[in-house]
């Protein structure tokens, strides 16, 4: 039964949940029973989502591997740079378009967030430190971050079983989160009754304003940000490229809502762009979890949105932070469906807004997953193909063998391209 239940798009299954969450609400307001739906299903990712950041973040440093060739670094500094780009960006479209969100009454609380530098490095360490045990208990994902990071540097000394080790505990405890999420319609549809019956549908327009921030915010980076990266680093016209990726892997990755799913259709494309399989043999698959921007945007907006909602002043340096923290605990989290909602919690404690709260908009954000996950996993997993692509060209213009994007992308539209393959058997890495 669960298997079939399974086989069925998670995206239908959740609109069924948001149509009889709705429907429900209407005609029987008075079932507050419905709503323990919703409770148990944020629960629930209160309790996994804090172990599961610890893994991933821990497991994710402690495999890296020191030493690669090819394009591998020009590829790490495009994806690390349009992740904190794309926070960057986000910052500033909630500053331009401030959305705020409808919560149950029972959790507008929060605590005052800190105005002058000083007090908020010293709550940053201060929270840092704390018992990594006693972390995970209580949601402190400043203390998480910095104890995941502490530990995976220190494993990368450990053996390679160790590693592995590691590595095969953060699948499995993901895939509990997944599991988890496999029962997102039903927490969905306790969640939307719960709103409707306690704001009416005032509350669902707010979503829809939401959505709008985020979509726009990340059509803005892909169209406009990123094009501006591919351009600096190979001195050509970006947009045969940036449209090319965008169709080829970007609407597939729109309906599969999956980067894992995705990346044979980005390794057929890097082979019909004739670039070196040795060099996207590991960045595509590493661009899964590394390339993080659309995960960023979702969750520097909706960390904003909860924080003007609280009424918590937002500073210039708060922000500037926000848009390094989030940059780096969204790394790793887009190769999950709705992974990086799980991350809001841990930007959204920089701001003092508790974890009950953080876990509310969490659960408004699997309401508008059904959009805002499919346009995020078709900007992060299209711009894997982008930088992948890009890196290459930069590092042949920069070995004297410069290649012609444009003609590369009409010969990947027909045939294997002829025209990349030469340049890129021959590039001496400059990196």
């Amino acid at each position: 039964m669960f298997a079939k239940y399974k086989k069925v798009s998670l995206i239908l299954r959740i609109l069924i949940g948001l149509l009889v969450g709705a429907a429900l609400a209407v005609v029987v307001p008075s079932w507050s029973v419905i709503g323990i739906l919703g409770t148990l299903f944020v629960g629930a990712l209160k309790g996994i989502a804090p172990v599961m950041v610890f893994f991933l973040i821990m497991s994710a440093i402690s495999a890296y591997q020191q030493g690669a060739k090819n394009h591998f670094g020009s590829v790490i500094v495009m994806y690390l740079g349009a992740t904190l780009l794309s926070a960057f960006a986000a910052v500033v479209a909630s500053f331009l378009f401030k959305v705020h969100l409808v919560l149950p009454k029972s959790v507008h609380v929060a605590a005052a967030a800190p105005k002058s530098l000083t007090k908020v490095i010293s709550d940053l360490l201060t929270n840092a430190v704390g018992n990594p045990l006693a972390a995970i208990v209580n949601a402190n994902y400043l203390s998480i971050l910095f104890w995941a990071l502490m530990i995976g540097f220190a494993l990368r000394l450990t053996s390679p079983a160790t590693r592995k080790v590691i590595t095969e505990i953060s699948g499995s405890i993901t895939s509990v989160a997944q599991l988890v999420i496999e029962f997102a319609p039903f927490g969905i549809a306790g969640l939307i009754y719960t709103t409707i019956s306690e704001t009416g549908f005032a509350g669902i327009a707010h979503y829809g304003q939401l959505v709008l921030l985020l979509v726009g915010t990340m059509a803005f980076v892909y169209l406009v940000v990123y094009p501006l990266m591919v351009w600096a680093m190979t001195h050509q016209n970006p947009y045969p490229l940036t449209f090319w990726t965008l169709k080829v892997s970007g609407i597939p990755a729109f309906f599969t809502r999956s980067s894992a799913v995705n990346i044979p259709i980005n390794l057929q494309a890097c082979r019909d762009l004739g670039l070196n399989e040795e060099s996207y043999s590991v960045s595509i698959p590493l661009g899964g979890s590394a390339n993080s921007g659309g995960a960023a945007i979702t969750v520097t907006v909706m960390t904003l949105a909860a924080a003007y909602t609280m009424g918590i002043h937002v500073s210039f340096i708060l922000a500037f932070i926000l848009c390094f923290l989030t940059a780096l605990a969204a790394t790793g989290a887009s190769g999950i469906a709705g992974g990086s909602l799980l991350i809001i919690p841990m930007a959204a404690s920089l701001f003092g807004i508790s974890n009950d709260i953080a876990m509310q908009v969490v659960g408004i954000g699997f309401i508008i997953g059904v959009i805002q996950d499919s346009v995020e996993t078709a900007v992060n997993s299209a711009s894997d193909l982008l930088f992948t692509a890009t890196a290459e060209y930069r590092d042949a213009r920069r070995s004297g063998h410069p290649v012609d994007i444009a003609a590369a992308v009409r010969a990947a539209t027909g045939k294997p391209a002829k025209v990349a393959k030469p340049a890129s058997q021959t590039i001496e890495v400059s990196d």
